[in-house]
């Protein structure tokens, strides 16, 4: 067995094959309300673990505001995106069900 501790840093993004693992991270640390990326798709689930601040979340036709201590789940092939509100520092684990990233931008 062999272990990669990363260092990484606080808006780091890691492909898992790079270190073993079945699993790519993105780390998002964003200030600036309005912040995010354009709408795109994965052929895989993303995952996010909000840590703290808000951002509104659209995900196909739906909007959610996800906010610190929430877990959001995007199913493969749905477009969406997001964009940071006031009110604090979104920071965030988004975990892509891919060694690595995959994305395919529609904006």
């Amino acid at each position: 067995m062999t272990i990669h501790p990363v260092d990484a840093a606080r808006d780091a993004d890691i492909e898992g094959y790079l270190i073993g693992s079945p699993v790519s991270i993105m780390r998002e640390y964003i200030v600036r309300p309005g912040s995010g990326p354009r709408r795109h798709r994965h052929p895989y689930v993303e995952t996010f673990v909000i840590h703290a601040g808000r951002a509104l979340f659209t995900v196909g036709d739906e909007q959610v505001v996800g906010a610190g201590g929430q877990v959001l789940v995007v199913p493969a092939l749905v477009d969406h995106r997001f964009e940071v509100l006031d009110g604090g520092t979104y920071e965030a684990t988004h975990i892509h069900a891919s060694d690595r990233f995959i994305t395919e931008w529609l904006e």
